[in-house]
Formats: C-alpha cells, structure tokens, sequence
C-alpha cells in the first residue's frame, strides 16, 4: 500500500532523541529516510546498554526503535570527497534534518546559505535546545529545558523538590513539533517550488507543553504563589472532586467538575456513606471552603474497594475517572495494542519478535507501519550511492579504499 510520504527524501543527521524521533514520524508514515552516520563508530546511541542504570534488555531499543524503518549511510564528512558526496545526495532529497550544533554544520560545510545554493527546493531543518536567536550553543537535555520551562514547578507536593515529568517527555514532543514543521514547509514548497529553514527546538515544544498554565499565567501575571505556576497538595487541592486517590490496591484520578449534579452522582457511588447529608458540603462553594475535610473523607472511604470496583462503579454513572496505571498495566492494555499504540517486529539483533511503542497516529487510507528496526551501520551505504547518486561499483571501490565510506 501506497504511504502518505512516499516519494519524499529526508536525509537524516541526527543523533539521540528528539531528531531521531522526529525522522522515525516521517520514517514511519512512508519518507525514505537515510540516516547519515560516522564510520566505524557511527551514532553514539548504538552503544547504550542502559537508560538512567535501568537495563534496556538484551537488544538496544534506544537506537532501535527510534530508527526504525530508516536506511544507514555510513560517510566521513570530514572528508572534502565526504562532503562532495553529501552535497550531491542534497540535490536528490527534499530534507536535511540535523540536531548537531551550528559549529559542526559549518565545519562540515553543510550550512544552509550552501546547501540551498546546490537545491533551492530543500527543507533544512534543525533541532536545537533553545530556539535559532539566541544562546543555541548552550547544552540541553530534556531534563534541564524541563527545569527552565517551569514544568517541574507544577509537580510534586509543595514544600517537597520540584518533580521531573519523565525521560524524554520533551525531547519526543519536540520531535513531533520537528516533524509538524517539515509537513508545513513541504505544503509550502507545493505552491511556491521552493525550500525554506526551520527550527524546532527542546525549548519552544516544552513551552507549549506547559501552555495550559503557562497562558493563563501570561494573561494574568498573577503573583507566583498562584495556582497557575506553584505546585499544590493534594491534600489542599480547591476543588476534591478533581483530585486524585488511594484505592486498595493503586491510586485513581478523579475528574469532576465541582457542581452540585456531580456531587450528587458521586454520592451516589459512595453506597453507606453520610457525606449526602453532610451540610459542609451541600454546595460547590462550601465543597471548597471545606476542601481538605472532604479530601480526607475521601481518602477514607475509597481506601474500602480496590481501584477496578471504583472504576466500574463510576463509569457506570458518566463519572470521568481512571486508575494511574504502572508501566506493566499499560504494556497489558488492549486498547493500546488494538489501535496500534503498541506494535511487535522483529528484531535481527535477538532474531525474535520484540514487542515496541507503535504509532500515534491513525490514518484510515495510508497507514504507517513498521517495517523494520534500527539498520545496522553503513548497511545501506553502497545501495544509496548506486540507486541515487547512479555511481558505478568502481567508483564505491575507491570511495572505500580511501576511507571516505567504510
């Protein structure tokens, strides 16, 4: 079947995660995706054996899963023929994504003022930490934009050190904004036949993460001790009905709006309890005047069923709430398997199926698919050369004798 990106060429200079990730989203729905790397030692997350000294198992889904469906070229650019060879694949492509700094670009010889000089139809996107305008050498992990961008400040318990959202959260969101940007420049290209630069960086998609407090917080500029910037107990949450709770055996969320029909339904599903009749809490305003008495009543109460039985009960009712599921509860939920949230493929380091995140996005006609995992270095390197560059095997032989391919 016929892929929405077919017949678009992106060439790959990326490593680690956010611009790995975003040439996977492209890779997935059908681009051919060459992904260009160092010889003999090639991207640096081949070599990860373990995440935060968590053991990844014994095949390195880092490197394989966020390079899946891609090809591998194998190229010195260091070497002026390297970067001949560079320049004649950006002739044939319509994309150069690359997460590497301005200053190994330039060394590189692979600025944009050239590269569009060689095909005025590219796309030259790049992935920085903090945006093109200012400071874009500075380093950036996921985990300090988080600090930046006061994410970590809404999380946790007041009093307590600010919580950090998750490995990756950002990098992998930047990537999809990456990806959302190159569809737009290549719409854009459709009308006007021409290229343009991009960037998306770790800062700009983290800022819009944050967006549901973050605007409110612009519009007011409301002291810091606001609700829209601090973070919150759990105890003292102002409206308990929008909270979340200790069942028997996990945690759930609750997800109600604090009206008097909420409250209502929700007394209802507390079968036994006097909370109904309790005059505290007779209204929404009295419900948030009384919020940590009603949060420890609460507390009680829905400790007595384990978190399946309230679940059930709830929706039973239209009450919108969930269990916070472990990692092991969610690898078991048919909904993420059903709708190709989880996939399995098989891998040619292990030569079994291993089971892998999937696809975020569901198109009826031109579905992604993963076809295959991470390509082992430079396996593609002498095809992409024949196919598109049409060089003959003589010429490959030289390339290789000199160290230009391994």
């Amino acid at each position: 079947m016929t892929k929405a990106l077919d017949g678009i060429r992106v060439l790959d200079l990326t490593q680690w995660l956010q611009g790995p990730v975003c040439a996977q989203y492209l890779a997935d729905f059908g681009a051919e995706v060459i992904h260009v790397e160092r010889p003999v030692s090639g991207d640096g997350a081949r070599g990860v054996r373990s995440i935060k000294a968590l053991a990844i198992g014994d095949w390195n889904q880092y490197f394989q899963v966020i390079n899946r469906n891609k090809k591998s070229l194998a190229i010195d650019l260091k070497n002026p023929e390297g970067q001949e060879l560079f320049y004649e694949l950006v002739e044939k492509s319509d994309v150069l994504l690359s997460n590497f700094v301005p200053e190994n670009l330039k060394a590189w010889g692979l600025t944009w003022e050239k590269l569009r000089e060689r095909n005025p139809r590219l796309v030259f996107a790049t992935n920085t930490g903090y945006g093109h305008a200012r400071e874009i050498n500075r380093p950036s992990y996921d985990i300090n934009v988080q600090a930046l961008t006061g994410l970590m400040t809404r999380q946790g318990e007041p009093g307590e050190p600010p919580i950090y959202l998750g490995m990756g959260s950002g990098d992998t969101y930047g990537g999809l904004m990456s990806a959302f940007g190159i569809m737009v420049a290549l719409h854009q290209r459709r009308r006007t036949g021409r290229g343009q630069y991009l960037d998306a960086s770790l800062y700009g998609a983290q800022l819009f993460m944050a967006a549901p407090t973050l605007q409110p917080f612009l519009a007011s500029r409301a002291p810091e001790r606001s609700r829209y910037s601090m973070q919150q107990s759990r105890k003292g949450a102002r409206n308990p009905l929008w909270n979340c709770y200790r069942a028997e055996d996990k945690w759930v969320f609750l997800c109600l709006a604090n009206t008097d029909d909420n409250w209502s339904l929700l007394c209802r599903s507390l079968e036994g309890s006097e909370l109904a009749s309790d005059a505290r809490f007779d209204s929404a305003e009295k419900r948030a005047e009384h919020n940590t008495e009603l949060i420890a009543l609460l507390d009680e109460l829905l400790l007595g069923r384990r978190a399946g039985e309230w679940i059930e009960s709830w929706r039973s009712l239209g009450i919108a709430a969930a269990p916070i599921q472990t990692m092991k509860d969610l690898a078991e939920d048919p909904q993420a398997w059903e709708n190709d949230y989880f996939l399995k493929a098989h891998c040619d380091e292990v030569n079994r199926e291993v089971e892998i995140r999937g696809l975020p996005i569901t198109l009826s006609k031109t579905p992604g698919s993963v076809e295959s995992l991470g390509p082992e270095l430079g396996q593609d390197t002498e095809l992409i050369l024949a196919d598109v560059l049409g060089m003959d095997w003589d010429r490959i032989g030289e390339l290789k004798e000199r160290g230009v391919i391994p």
